[in-house]
């Protein structure tokens, strides 16, 4: 790899490359990500021999299922080769005129898009996200300086020699992705004191990473990916269709951010429907937090239960399982179920079940959540399942992007002004 760890001189090459990277054509692009594809393809065994040996430190080391299940490329390379195909395959949205007005005066303005340049990259664990981070920025122009956790140094190593071998191979500047190559944390604070050449944190972790991010850095940072989520099973639901959304949304991948966290259950379906979740999830590893309406429900039925439950302390509502845990609290009707989402709530996906298109419409005009779902899994708040391709992050403020960040999330805009020799009066 090109450089080293001198945070200032990886800025000054950035910012060099962007200027590059932002006149590429939309062909040199693609060509540049149809050649990572097929140099990630030849370079298979390196990368899945350099990801073990973070696996196998990471694991003697102690390291938690969650982070251990988001380090493991294994079996998932292939998933990362087919977001990157279809990075390809998604229109080039630099150059794109987002509106076009003539004013009174003849004067002439459009809107353009424009890439954002050098974006800062912040993320634990999951070496899936340089290769999604290098496909959407090498699609919009953009340029990347990336800071993986000391957990994937190997898995990073040979995925960024993949990237800039690439980017030379087709004429582009290896240095617009780099990588920090430290698990030193204070080439973290350099990052975001680097104002003068890196124009966007973007920060994937958890809330401790978040919050570190926004109380140390001089650059505009994107805050998301803590995900508290929620579903509410209204007394309308198709209870058989809505356990298995449940099911989904909690069991089929626990350690993401988009995985459900707490249930909450109309009153008058609660007797018959939480006894059907404990069931089904607790024969799937899941144990559960209830609250005192739904501990007295188990209680009730425990012959009949075989699952691991636990009465909800109040701090667990504030909870980010990443894990086989799920909360369970009885509401009312939905306005306690929006009153409870609304308090506890991060932001990133929430969802209701029902049949009550009212009840619906109520909950979406009231959830301010980035994504916020009818009778579906929260499973689906990620880029490609979006249809963005991939995403760089899920943001839940609501400034510049919302939601999963694809490419024209990774856009600003200039204004074009043309006139005849117009003078303002």
């Amino acid at each position: 790899m090109t450089g080293n760890n001198n945070l200032k001189e990886m800025g000054q090459r950035a910012r060099e490359a962007y200027h590059c990277m932002a006149r590429a054509t939309t062909e040199q692009k693609n060509l540049a990500l149809k050649t990572l594809l097929k140099n990630l393809i030849e370079s298979r065994e390196t990368i899945l021999e350099a990801n073990q040996r973070d696996f196998a430190i990471a694991k003697a080391a102690g390291t938690e299922e969650a982070m251990l299940d988001r380090l493991l490329l294994c079996g998932r390379l292939e998933n990362v080769i087919d977001v990157t195909q279809s990075v390809i395959a998604l229109p080039d949205p630099i150059g794109k005129e987002i509106e076009s007005r003539t004013l009174p005066n003849g004067l002439t303005l459009t809107k353009r898009r424009t890439p954002i340049g050098v974006l800062g990259v912040i993320y634990e664990s999951r070496p899936n996200v340089t290769i999604d981070v290098a496909a959407l920025t090498i699609k919009t122009g953009n340029c990347a300086i990336l800071r993986g956790g000391s957990e994937t140094l190997n898995s990073n190593r040979a995925l960024v020699s993949v990237i800039q071998n690439t980017l030379k191979q087709v004429g582009l500047p290896p240095d617009a992705i780099q990588f920090i190559d430290s698990a030193d944390r204070s080439r973290v604070i350099d990052l975001l004191r680097l104002q003068k050449y890196v124009d966007l944190i973007i920060p994937r972790g958890g809330a401790g990473l978040h919050e570190f991010c926004l109380e140390h850095s001089k650059i505009p940072v994107i805050i998301g990916g803590i995900g508290i989520c929620h579903l509410f099973v209204d007394e309308s639901a198709n209870q058989e269709k809505a356990l298995e959304v449940i099911d989904n949304a909690k069991t089929q991948r626990p350690a993401v951010c988009n995985a459900l966290d707490t249930l909450l259950v109309h009153k008058n379906v609660a007797n018959n429907f939480i006894p059907s979740v404990i069931n089904k999830l607790g024969k799937e590893g899941v144990s559960f937090r209830l609250d005192p309406a739904a501990w007295q429900i188990f209680e009730s039925q425990r012959d009949q239960l075989q699952a691991k439950c636990e009465h909800a302390k109040s701090e667990d509502w504030d909870r980010e399982w990443l894990s086989l845990i799920l909360g369970i609290r009885v509401v009312n009707d939905l306005d306690e179920a929006l009153e409870h989402i609304q308090t506890h709530s991060t932001g990133h996906s929430d969802g209701i079940l029902t049949q009550d298109e009212g009840n619906a419409n109520h909950f979406v005009d009231e959830i301010d959540s980035s994504s916020v779902y009818v009778n579906a899994s929260t499973r689906f708040t990620d880029g490609g399942q979006f249809g963005l391709g991939a995403e760089i992050a899920i943001s839940t403020q609501k400034l510049h992007a919302r939601g999963p960040m694809g490419l024209e999330e990774l856009t600003s805009y200039k204004w074009i002004v043309k006139g005849d020799y117009h003078v303002r009066s």
